[in-house]
């Protein structure tokens, strides 16, 4: 079984090859929530017919769903198994279309807890059934305010400006946002400014940079829009950086979106089409080292189809196959599909 995480939680289960998923009981923030996601675990383990062998959720410790699974796991005498939640997005997406070899993931998405309490969201994976290897990331940013700053993005675009060296001039780019004046030293102290390697985060500087919702009514309200203003994506020439150590670094681009007089709808085209090419380009690479010739693409931000059709389009002009979602969601509701397809490869190696 797989537990799901925390933001419209499903529950999965696999057995003999074969896979249920329930439908989303919502953001497990609440109670009433709560409650009627412990309904939904009950009634999938009646529908496995079994005990479960074991149970797979996120390594966020404060889940609700990570509770439930241990406490599930301790009443069954099952294996509770920690699942990275990127790990489990690529393996939701080979789970989907039954790929069973290793597949190269891209996992692109708001959050998602790495080993050690890191804070991954921008990751470029080796997934070969219940293992993984982390190949690059995006560059980190800091991330002022924390969790707020996935609400406000000019604080993302702020802390790009900090990245490329220009703090002095956050305070009057921003200057109708209350704590503006207080963001330069805040990022130059590293204050509650936890580091990310989110795609999400990224699209929010881009966003912030070019005055696209600033403040938000809710988490990806920004991207959104930005997405619907392109027209016709174009690629900035040397708009990333691929450094030796696999970390994929897009202050270039940022940094033209940053120019004075750059419009949202230049800016929107601008951003898709060069990230969609250093994604493709950063992949494409991966899979001549690794040689392994499939990609998955999985997370919150290709519900972006400008995002997916561009790098869909772009690894397959480079003879890559690539695996997309088609019946389940790339976001976190597919996460415990990916969950109970680690589960079952893990599994395979108990005894019997």
């Amino acid at each position: 079984m797989g537990l799901g995480a925390y933001l419209k939680a499903t529950v999965a289960t696999m057995s003999h090859g074969r896979a249920t998923l329930s439908t989303s009981t919502g953001d497990l923030g609440d109670v009433e929530t709560r409650r009627a996601y412990d309904a939904v675990v009950r009634a999938m383990r009646t529908h496995l017919g079994a005990a479960p062998r074991v149970v797979a959720h996120d390594l966020h410790p404060d889940f609700h769903s990570t509770h439930a699974a241990r406490a599930l796991a301790a009443e069954t005498g099952a294996v509770a198994l920690p699942v990275q939640h990127h790990h489990a997005h690529i393996a939701a997406v080979a789970a989907e279309h039954g790929h069973t070899g290793p597949v190269l993931g891209l996992a692109l998405d708001g959050f998602g807890l790495g080993p050690g309490g890191a804070s991954w969201g921008g990751e470029l994976l080796r997934v070969e059934g219940a293992a993984f290897t982390r190949l690059g990331h995006l560059r980190r940013l800091r991330q002022p305010g924390g969790d707020v700053a996935a609400r406000e993005p000019w604080r993302m675009a702020a802390a790009a400006l900090h990245a490329l060296g220009r703090t002095d001039t956050i305070a009057d780019r921003f200057a109708g946002q209350t704590h503006a004046r207080m963001l330069g030293p805040i990022l130059e102290r590293g204050l509650n400014c936890p580091e990310t390697s989110s795609a999400g985060r990224l699209f929010d500087a881009a966003c912030g940079l070019l005055g696209v919702h600033p403040v938000a009514d809710f988490e990806g309200q920004a991207p959104m829009a930005l997405e619907a203003l392109v027209t016709t994506p174009r690629v900035l020439p040397d708009g990333w950086i691929l450094r030796d150590d696999g970390v994929l670094d897009p202050m270039p681009l940022l940094d033209a979106l940053s120019a004075p007089g750059r419009t949202p709808e230049d800016g929107a085209d601008l951003f898709h089409g060069t990230l969609a090419a250093a994604l493709v380009t950063w992949a494409a690479d991966a899979a001549a080292r690794t040689r392994v010739r499939t990609v998955g693409l999985s997370g919150g931000c290709f519900f972006n189809r400008v995002l997916t059709r561009l790098v869909a389009d772009g690894l397959r002009g480079h003879g890559l196959t690539v695996l997309t979602h088609r019946a389940v969601s790339p976001g976190d509701p597919g996460l415990s599909l990916g969950q109970a397809w680690i589960a079952a490869h893990h599994a395979e190696t108990l005894p019997a």
